[in-house]
């Protein structure tokens, strides 16, 4: 008994090695030379005979990693031959979605929930089959081309994967991306719940940024919404700490301390009431609509458990006690 317990133990710990290895390989950049690389996959080419030509082109440093992600992720049948132009930058997730929508000849950028417009500008500026034209613009003066003249560009744009041909100029990948959230906040507001306490749907993509920031765990974002709700209704502080760390700039270094939750900004949701005054990232679909569908609850206080889900309370005693339970020594949230 001890050694199948043993041998269990074994087993997982390789399993949770291999799959961090796979996401690594998944995200990590290619590094291609030239910065574009024209690749061909031949016709009726099997799984591993494709991981194999883009090992014979030099695209990936080897076939195996390659072939587990796309049978993890279910793509393995719909991977498409042809003629396609990557970027050196790359990594063999984006090249396997390439693959995978037959975009040959043609760039992709992805925008990831929960980052914020700095970093959509970082990728935009790297990926080298972007055509670069707002490096020397302000946010705002971005935002007079893109938008409808909002001064604040932050959480204005929807978090996907974009498909371009190569040398199209960022302002247009930017267009894009802010009128498919423009659609889908506006869908979704239309379909909202009732008596949401938001005064319009900016308010509402405000508290679903919150929500993208604060949940690791998909399935909690309506009860975390539900959380903050309550809180608004009652005129209660939302007290987030994303918010304090947005408000933070690059003076945040990882670490929150008394005096940064004491520290007043625009952003500090334990110093102002109601919501700070613009998103603090990019949200999904998903935390938008736990914004507009938030889960009924009577909880005003939520606290890590420390393996990405939260415990839940209606009092402040049943709080602490789940901050002395899962955190000892934690701050209340």
């Amino acid at each position: 008994m001890r050694l199948l317990k043993i041998l269990l133990f074994i087993s997982l710990l390789a399993t949770i090695g291999v799959g961090m290895w796979l996401i690594n390989f998944a995200k990590t950049p290619l590094h291609l030379t030239p910065n574009a690389q024209e690749i061909t996959i031949d016709p009726k080419s099997s799984l591993t005979s494709i991981a194999n030509q883009l090992v014979t082109q030099e695209v990936l440093p080897q076939a195996l990693p390659f072939v587990l992600i796309a049978r993890l992720t279910n793509k393995e049948s719909s991977l498409q031959a042809g003629n396609y132009t990557v970027n050196k930058n790359i990594t063999p997730y984006q090249l396997l979605l390439s693959l995978n929508h037959g975009k040959a000849t043609q760039g992709s950028i992805t925008f990831i929930e929960g980052k914020t417009f700095k970093v959509i500008r970082e990728k935009l500026a790297k990926n080298d089959a972007v055509k670069g034209t707002i490096e020397d613009l302000s946010d705002a003066e971005v935002m007079r081309v893109v938008g409808k003249g909002e001064p604040h560009a932050e959480g204005l744009f929807f978090p996907d994967t974009f498909y371009f041909n190569r040398g199209t100029a960022d302002i247009v990948m930017l267009k894009r991306s802010y009128e498919s959230m423009q659609s889908k906040l506006a869908s979704a507001w239309a379909n909202r719940a009732p008596n949401l306490p938001y005064k319009d749907n900016y308010q509402a993509l405000i508290m679903a940024s919150i929500i993208e920031k604060e949940t690791g765990k998909a399935s909690e974002r309506p009860m975390i919404a539900g959380v903050f709700l309550n809180r608004m209704r009652m005129g209660m502080r939302l007290q987030t700490d994303p918010t304090v760390i947005y408000g933070m700039g690059d003076h945040y270094n990882g670490n929150i301390r008394k005096k940064d939750l004491e520290r007043d900004t625009p952003y500090n949701t334990y110093t102002r009431s109601g919501l700070p005054p613009t998103p603090i990232a990019m949200p999904g679909l998903a935390s938008i609509e736990a914004a507009l569908h938030p889960e009924a609850t009577k909880a005003l206080y939520f606290v890590g458990k420390g393996d990405g889900s939260h415990a839940f309370a209606s009092s402040l005693v049943e709080h602490n006690h789940n901050v002395a339970k899962y955190q000892l020594n934690h701050k209340v949230k």
